[in-house]
């Protein structure tokens, strides 16, 4: 059999020039045109027509499928950080902390209208300190327009009690650290930890789950079989900026409703366009 990266080179090239008009998000089992390609050229004979595959057979099938949607999977990679790259966090912030708090406040509520409340809270309230001191009370008012303001501004006092008494004040580099903190989950951890200390994480929030799985980078029925299975396809060092690709992919052209596959630039190898 050939070396593995000549099946990725194949598989890449033929999803490169599809000169047939076939869509090339069908290069699954299923789509017994470009699977046949991929099979010849992989093994230089056609598929079997046979009701009666041998095992060996089947894993070559098998095997040129398997390549095929991983090179499927890192043609959507580059397009995504062709048209993306240099994506930032909507949501503004000047340390760990205020980013912290930023992200708690974000639940269920957009950046736009968090950066609006922050703009107001963090001048006078952006440590641990000044926040026990403004009280929950106040709080409260202030972050109103975010929604959920007492449950966050619980969570906000918390975790600067927490901060304060466990960690000098300092928001923790350690995921397992983090989610310990009050109102912090695995998608508010893996934030701080890619965009605040720059370390690999994939942050897995509403965007990012249903963009990973309308494209089968990584199915899952919660974000944390997504956060595993995207690990798994996404090379380490590309963690952070692809959490960041996704989530504006997500908010200007594969929206939860009424998605834009006709602008789509990911529509010709995206199993779930309409186009």
């Amino acid at each position: 059999m050939p070396r593995d990266d000549t099946f990725e080179q194949i598989a890449e090239n033929i999803l490169r020039d599809t000169t047939d008009g076939t869509d090339v998000a069908q290069v699954e089992v299923r789509n017994a045109a470009i699977e046949g390609r991929l099979f010849a050229q992989l093994f230089g004979e056609p598929i079997p027509a046979t009701n009666d595959d041998s095992s060996t057979d089947t894993e070559k099938r098998l095997v040129a499928a398997i390549f095929a949607d991983d090179a499927r999977r890192r043609r959507c990679l580059k397009i995504l950080e062709e048209t993306y790259r240099g994506a930032v966090p909507q949501l503004k912030f000047q340390s760990p902390f205020e980013l912290l708090i930023a992200v708690i406040l974000s639940a269920q509520c957009t950046d736009k209208r968090v950066n609006l409340v922050t703009q107001e809270l963090f001048p006078v309230t952006n440590t641990p300190e000044k926040i026990l001191q403004l009280g929950q009370s106040r709080l409260e008012e202030i972050i109103r327009p975010c929604g959920l303001s007492r449950s966050k501004a619980q969570h906000i006092i918390g975790t600067a009690r927490l901060l304060l008494e466990n960690y000098g004040g300092e928001v923790p580099r350690d995921f397992d650290e983090l989610i310990k903190l009050p109102g912090v989950g695995r998608k508010t951890a893996n934030v701080v930890m890619s965009v605040a200390f720059k370390l690999p994480a994939i942050a897995v929030d509403t965007h990012v789950f249903r963009l990973a799985n309308r494209l089968k980078l990584a199915t899952g029925k919660t974000p944390l079989e997504v956060e595993l299975g995207l690990q798994k396809v996404i090379p380490r060092d590309l963690w952070a900026d692809s959490h960041h690709w996704l989530i504006w992919h997500g908010r200007q052209i594969c929206t939860a409703r009424n998605p834009k596959c006709d602008v789509c630039p990911l529509s010709k190898i995206c199993p779930s366009a309409t186009t």
